[in-house]
């Protein structure tokens, strides 16, 4: 049985449930989304297996779960890099948001969720029992396609995403400047 960390508003840890019972009921619980860009700052995005319990067959950004009850959120997420994606990179925390979305299978994430970004160049060997596919994509790509079929794209990603990217364009500019 899987467990995720249920937390307050401020990510204070309240308890443990299993998490398809937490799904069930909408609770808030712990979570991580990574983004990864490779050298021409271009964004790996994955496409969820098909077989995945919500979301199945949509874009996202590299990696997203949750932490186990006591592993600390950054274990978790260079965990779940290398299980999902096959590789593991240095990680950065870069911010958090909290969201809500029902889904048509009555399951709803309500995540307290921490971002994570890195950056790899090598082989993405990724497990098809998560992944159906994997593409990195330029930030105007991406936009581009959000524009023309959002539908195709997590939830939580459409809400990451421009706050990544802005995050991105000043980290560039810092870089640079």
């Amino acid at each position: 049985m899987e467990e995720v960390i249920l937390v307050n508003e401020r990510d204070v840890e309240t308890g443990t449930m299993e998490k398809i019972e937490a799904h069930r009921k909408g609770i808030l619980h712990r979570a991580f989304s990574i983004f990864i860009f490779n050298n021409k700052n271009e964004m790996l995005l994955q496409q969820r297996a098909a077989n995945k319990y919500h979301s199945a067959g949509l874009w996202t950004n590299a990696c997203c779960s949750h932490p186990k009850p006591g592993e600390q959120i950054e274990d978790a997420a260079l965990r779940r890099l290398k299980e999902e994606l096959g590789f593991q990179t240095p990680l950065q925390k870069v911010f958090d948001f909290t969201y809500k979305s029902s889904f048509d299978n009555g399951l709803t994430e309500h995540e307290f969720d921490h971002v994570f970004a890195g950056i790899h160049n090598g082989e993405v060997d990724f497990n098809h029992t998560e992944v159906q596919d994997v593409c990195y994509r330029s930030i105007e790509e991406i936009e581009s396609a959000l524009e023309l079929h959002p539908h195709k794209f997590t939830s939580w990603f459409l809400i990451a995403f421009p706050i990544i990217k802005k995050w991105k364009h000043d980290t560039t500019v810092a870089v640079v400047s």
